[in-house]
């Protein structure tokens, strides 16, 4: 079922082309319990319309800010099935555990509120094992208090890691590890992707190390298939985790943490509903039973139909779009195992059909039905050769088409775009030194912003309270726009700073990204 309109199964052949086998997982289940259970809004009056809130089209993929993936009738109905029980919930556990290890290739494994809650339980697991006076101790008191991540490695979600109070070690040669390990060291952290394939820190030869110490090693596979055999589990991980709201399309904020029964078992009591370190990460009966059956169905799918299929539906807007001027496509292969579908960028020249992809992604993200893809490339008044990428991964049967002929309509009747107005006049005198104070929501920040200018060109040193970075910027006239990246270890900060200069004090709002909107001033020192 499409988001605002129903698509039987053959419309679904039609569309796309696929075997009936990749039918199964993605059509909607025969149950009356699910039945009685489809959404019978529309796209103007739905129950997230009702609190002031449009849902979207994804053509973008599995990001948590979009709410990840739908999740499959199977899980649905399992979901709703547990939610008619009160089962013992380690003995529940106990059952998943024994079915996730023998579904998926491992000893044993446990199901988490997302894969971040597994990265945390997996470090307290390694931190302090089954130890209930170590547990009770933390975060004060760990005899373990490092855990090893390749330089390369770092990234937004070893905050998982960080969580546990743990110190950061970070390594870039195999002989710098193995000389940073020691009686501290609980763990070794990786994420999986290519550029931990090769070299001399890859997956498998950091495993080798690992195993050569007696450390344990986790490799974070969140988005990535969970293949039988397990890669990582083969190359000598002790543990691996995976998201159970992406490619599994199971509960949205489930995870699964899988490998050591020890480990596992461990990091599980260390979770709801046992009274530790990880109370917070709490798992419900109706998410852990959801998630055993998104893994059941992953071993009954036909991939290699789903895949065929996505490609069809990419095929469908590259047939509707390619008779217009000046457009080209190309066809995008997934480099791994994560989000793991082709996709297709289209381009063509703002000049001819008047308007770049920043504007058409506006324009799907404010048209109705709402439309989400991959941010587009384009610029006025200088950067018009234009493009966007289009994602099938979290589609559903029968939005291909209404992708395809919302951005079918978008090109042949763009609508009036004019060029950015630069304000005119000699660009305000803006170098040296200046005191920054940032209105946060709530709170208040002190920074630096340290500046050297060439005509209308700014460069400089951002210095926050404890992260610094480079910075770029632009004057015209009294209007100021300046660009800095705090270089944060794994999760650097985006800064956008525009405003207006008033002699010695400027004035204006910052963005932070997901970070939320904030206002600056600063004073010249």
């Amino acid at each position: 079922m499409g988001l605002f309109g129903k698509w039987s199964r053959r419309d679904l052949l039609k569309s796309s082309g696929a075997v009936a086998g990749a039918i199964a997982p993605l059509a909607v289940a025969s149950s009356p319990v699910m039945a009685q259970a489809m959404p019978a809004g529309s796209d103007k009056d739905n129950l997230f319309t009702r609190i002031g809130v449009r849902p979207l089209i994804n053509g973008r993929g599995t990001y948590t800010i979009i709410s990840g993936s739908r999740s499959l009738p199977e899980v649905k109905q399992a979901m709703f099935e547990a939610s008619h029980y009160y089962v013992q919930m380690d003995e529940m556990m106990n059952g998943i555990g024994a079915e996730l290890g023998r579904l998926m290739g491992a000893e044993w494994g446990i199901v988490t509120n997302g894969a971040e809650s597994a990265i945390c339980l997996a470090t307290i697991a390694c931190v302090a094992g089954g130890d209930v006076e170590k547990c009770q101790a933390l975060p004060y008191i760990k005899a373990k208090d490092q855990v090893i991540i390749p330089k390369y490695s770092r990234n937004p979600y070893d905050l998982g890691v960080r969580m546990v109070g743990v110190e950061i070690v970070e390594v870039e040669t195999a002989e710098e590890m193995r000389a940073k390990i020691s009686a501290r060291t609980a763990m070794i952290y990786v994420m999986s992707g290519p550029e931990a394939e090769n070299g001399p820190l890859s997956i498998a030869n950091l495993c080798a190390i690992a195993k050569e110490k007696k450390i344990p090693i986790l490799v974070d596979a969140a988005a990535e298939e969970p293949l039988n055999p397990n890669i990582h589990l083969a190359k000598g991980a002790t543990l691996v985790c995976y998201s159970g709201g992406k490619c599994l399309r199971g509960p949205q904020s489930s995870g699964i943490l899988l490998g050591d029964k020890a480990l596992c078992k461990a990091a599980y009591f260390q979770a709801a509903p046992h009274h530790a370190y990880g109370r917070a990460l709490k798992c419900s009966k109706e998410e852990s039973m959801g998630l055993l059956a998104a893994v059941r169905q992953w071993y009954k799918r036909d991939h290699a139909g789903e895949q065929r299929m996505w490609r069809g539906w990419m095929q469908t807007i590259e047939d509707q779009l390619k008779s217009l001027p000046s457009t080209s496509f190309e066809y995008l292969e997934p480099e791994d195992l994560s989000n793991k579908a082709t996709r297709l960028r289209v381009k063509w020249d703002a000049n001819v059909l008047k308007i770049t992809g920043s504007e058409l992604v506006a324009k799907l993200d404010a048209g109705s039905p709402r439309i989400l893809i991959d941010p587009g490339a384009g610029q006025r008044p200088d950067k018009m050769a234009s493009s966007v990428v289009i994602m099938p991964y979290m589609m559903d049967p029968g939005e291909d088409r209404i992708i395809a002929d919302a951005i079918h309509a978008a090109l042949t009747n763009p609508g009036h775009y004019d060029n950015p107005v630069v304000p005119a006049g000699t660009p305000a005198a803006i170098g040296g030194t200046w005191a920054v104070t940032i209105q946060y929501l709530r709170g208040q920040g002190e920074q630096k912003l340290t500046l050297a200018q060439a005509g209308g060109t700014v460069s400089g040193l951002h210095q926050g309270e404890l992260y610094s970075g480079k910075l770029k910027g632009e004057v015209h006239g009294d209007q100021v726009e300046l660009r800095t990246v705090m270089e944060v270890p794994g999760n650097p900060i985006h800064w956008t700073f525009t405003g207006t200069v008033h002699g010695n004090a400027m004035s204006g709002a910052a963005n932070m990204g997901e970070y939320g909107p904030a206002n600056w001033t600063a004073t010249r020192l």
